[in-house]
């Protein structure tokens, strides 16, 4: 077995509609199942989704408060007013800010911009910050990605004599600002008919007014900031990262190439991954640890080598946030393994000195690893205020939840998967205390699983090229619109390596045969590289993941890109021979990276002889005895991974059985066993190889008859023994132990004798002839068996009233 770390989920597709869809626009089949997945189901909306352009945009005076708006920055302009404009320090923000500052340059409007520090000012408008514009001369402040909450400060504006207009996306409060005018497609009563903008796309509406005409230019910044945001990629959204992407592929902005060039990202590929996940944190890095300044210059410079050196100067940031985030994410998790012996309900963590402006990056890191709410808080050691970020799973509100302890807060704010609050550090106990409580009341053991939502299940023979290259006509791809994850189902594992500078990567040759067709794909799971020891290669195992296309000197393949991975069945591993300590170490390492979120790993040793463990080679095992008769008893192991045997989850079988039913009972016991590690270790590499014959034991008898028995017993008579018998020593040695237990023979001090009067036994009642007449027939299956031989015998234990030997013998 090898759990899958979400849930899957397959979303329900109406086939004749797809066809409908397929024929009527010469789709491939797989590519309208999709759209009818999106919620595309008429040929108008297809036509739509695939051919959207400048022309399907919304008329931008449908905002409401937008006439005013453009009426007062027009009268700004003509006379000469110095306009500021005013933004946030996320990508969203900066984004904004200099597609405003764009805008207002070929207007010819005397302008700036601010954005407030972070840890100096925090979020929003301050008073300070309008204090000080009014002061430089500032009669006009448009708000960009901001200012729909800050109803006092604006009011105090409009005190000192300074006009605002805001532009923002967040959600609205009951009572909103009195100002100029008030931009927001949220708003109680705009009548525009896509909600869901970016704080830039809001911007770019406004652009879009004050120039009478759609503004082409400005796309690229509006990508950046709808995709940084994770606005859904439709709608509207759709066409501004659609196109802007298109001409960011020659981009028309000095510091959008830089930030290419400096990402490694090649412009004629530029996609939504690489805004997000590559040029979006470099903008967002300004602002995390010192100013969103440099970013903004960055974005409105026209100069190549100025925006160069902005580029690579927010390229170091960068690396140093990635720095401080690898070392914060160490120390949170060190401190939940040092404080919860159990999974907790919610994960809330906090110390003295952790950065504020990355805390939320830490949040997801730590809940990716968990998968629980998490919240991370950084507490100033001079005034003992913690700050905190909070981000949540699917089925638990965590604004709600916060709500329900507002009284501990001096400020908070979010949404149902991400918040932000302040506290006194003397109320963090407490705040833990009733988050697990609430918790506790709403979430079930299910919830604390992530769910992956697939679009269809797929065999790899529905995945050639064309098909997957017409995937990209569904892109961009971002949140409401996600890359397509296919279920395969069934598949035999052909190779597996691992990949990578530190093989973190894992690659494996997947093959399927359905209705006597054979096919095989490449797929490759990034950050599963120690699954490679998890995986058998007799496995079956299904994989959920996105189709590409991997090109490698001019050959261009299908290949999946793996999501999760899942079997359903016990797995056995061949693990005779080779290094067994280096493979019980990477076994150890494969299952400590095993998601958090399901039930604890136990490792198990199990021994059918008297054999002795090699010191050290699985410290945190529990080992287990199986007598003859096959009784098991705990012997020895790691305290806090001794448990009952039926809970081991990975199980070594290290020596050899003597009896069928010693490994039938260990198998058939392991009730939780997911995997099985078959080394068969050999307690008796010098014993007899084959069973002697009943001659060979008359005449061993006969030669200690007749000399009364042997005052000693050791090595060099044995070997005289076997010269004058012509038997091997082995066999010799193996003959007087049945004799010795049948009574015939006793041993003395040194040697052995013979009984006076033995009774009449049969050798057949010795249990050491017995052991022989089973080893024979264990050794090969087990030991003379190819690895697929082997699997299937043992797997046939594994169903009761079976007996494989009756095929061996």
């Amino acid at each position: 077995m090898l759990h899958a770390k979400a849930r899957w989920q397959i979303s329900e597709n109406d086939e004749s509609t797809a066809g409908q869809l397929a024929e009527a626009l010469k789709l491939e089949p797989l590519i309208a199942k999709l759209l009818v997945v999106r919620g595309i189901d008429t040929v108008e909306q297809a036509k739509l989704f695939l051919q959207a352009s400048a022309d399907h945009v919304h008329d931008p005076f449908l905002l409401d408060g937008m006439e005013a708006a453009i009426a007062r920055i027009r009268a700004a302009i003509a006379a000469g007013e110095k306009i500021r404009v005013y933004g946030d320090y996320d990508a969203d923000g900066v984004s904004s800010t200099s597609l405003m500052v764009w805008l207002l340059r070929q207007a010819g409007a005397i302008h700036d911009s601010y954005i407030p520090h972070r840890v100096q000012e925090g979020y929003g408008l301050n008073k300070a910050a309008l204090a000080l514009a009014k002061e430089q001369g500032i009669s006009l402040l448009i708000t960009v990605d901001t200012g729909i909450s800050a109803r006092e400060e604006i009011a105090f504006a409009s005190e000192i004599g300074l006009d605002v207009i805001v532009t923002d996306h967040h959600e609205p409060p009951e009572l909103l600002p009195s100002c100029i005018a008030v931009i927001n497609p949220k708003k109680p009563g705009c009548p525009y008919p896509f909600k869901q903008l970016a704080g830039v796309g809001v911007a770019f509406k406004l652009a879009h007014a004050l120039l009478g005409r759609f503004p082409e230019e400005l796309l690229e910044m509006a990508a950046i900031g709808t995709i940084a945001d994770l606005m859904p990629l439709v709608d509207e959204n759709r066409i501004i990262v659609k196109l802007g992407l298109a001409r960011m592929q020659d981009s028309a902005y000095a510091g959008i190439r830089a930030l290419l060039a400096t990402a490694g990202i090649d412009p004629a590929q530029v996609n939504a991954t690489h805004v997000g996940f590559s040029m979006a944190p470099r903008i967002n890095a300004g602002g995390r640890l010192e100013s969103a300044d440099e970013a903004v210059r960055l974005l409105v410079s026209t100069d190549e080598h100025e925006a160069q050196l902005l580029a690579d100067g927010l390229d170091v940031l960068n690396k140093e946030r990635q720095r401080i985030v690898e070392e914060m994410v160490k120390e949170a998790l060190e401190l939940l393994e040092e404080s919860s012996a159990d999974n907790p309900n919610v994960i809330v963590l906090a110390k003295e000195g952790w950065n504020v402006g990355v805390i939320g990056i830490v949040a997801s890191k730590v809940l990716e690893k968990w998968y629980r709410p998490t919240i991370i808080l950084g507490i100033d050691p001079e005034t003992g205020i913690a700050k905190g970020s909070a981000r949540s799973i699917a089925g638990f509100d965590i604004y709600r939840a916060l709500s329900q302890c507002a009284d501990l807060f001096d400020h908070f704010g979010g949404h149902q998967a991400a918040a932000g609050m302040s506290l006194s550090g003397g109320k963090i106990a407490e705040l833990r205390h009733r988050l697990q409580a609430i918790a506790a009341e709403r979430l079930t053991a299910e919830d604390y699983s992530p769910i992956i939502q697939a679009d269809a299940a797929c065999t790899i023979a529905e995945m050639p090229l064309e098909t997957i290259r017409q995937l990209n006509r569904l892109a961009p791809f971002g949140m409401g619109n996600p890359t397509p994850k296919f279920v395969f189902t069934g598949l035999s594992v052909g190779d597996k390596k691992k990949m990578g500078r530190e093989q973190q990567h894992l690659k494996l040759q997947l093959h399927q045969t359905i209705e006597e067709t054979a096919c095989s794909v490449e797929a490759i799971s990034f950050g599963r590289g120690a699954f490679a020891e998890l995986i058998s290669s007799a496995a079956r195992l299904d994989v959920v993941g996105e189709l590409s296309i991997n090109e490698w000197n001019g050959v261009r393949k299908p290949q999946i890109v793996v999501q999760d991975i899942r079997i359903l069945e016990k797995q056995l591993f061949d693990w005779r021979g080779g290094d067994l300590k280096r493979k019980v170490a990477d076994l150890s390492s494969a299952l400590q990276a095993l998601p958090r979120s399901g039930s604890s790993r136990k490792l198990g040793i199990v021994l059918f002889g008297d054999s002795a463990i090699p010191a050290g080679l699985a410290p945190d095992a529990s080992v287990w005895r199986v007598s003859r008769g096959g009784t098991l008893t705990y012997a020895s192991g790691s305290d806090s991974n001794s448990g009952a045997y039926e809970e081991m989850t990975d199980l070594i079988l290290f020596d050899m059985p003597k009896r069928i039913e010693q490994l039938r009972l260990s198998l058939a016991a392991a009730e939780q066993a997911e995997r099985i590690f078959a080394v068969f270790r050999d307690p008796e590499p010098d014993a007899v190889s084959t069973l002697p014959s009943r001659d060979m034991f008359k005449q061993v008898y006969g030669v200690i008859q007749r000399q009364g028995g042997f005052e000693s017993y050791d090595a060099q008579l044995l070997a005289a023994f076997s010269k004058r018998s012509g038997l091997p020593v082995p066999a010799i040695r193996f003959i007087v132990d049945v004799f010795t237990e049948l009574g015939f023979i006793e041993r003395t001090d040194k040697g052995i004798r013979m009984v006076a009067s033995p009774g009449k036994k049969d050798l057949s009642e010795s249990a050491v002839y017995q052991d022989k007449i089973h080893r024979e027939q264990i050794d090969q299956a087990l030991l003379y068996s190819s690895s697929q031989e082997m699997s299937d015998w043992v797997r046939e234990l594994l169903i009761p009233n079976t007996n494989p030997l009756e095929e061996v013998i």
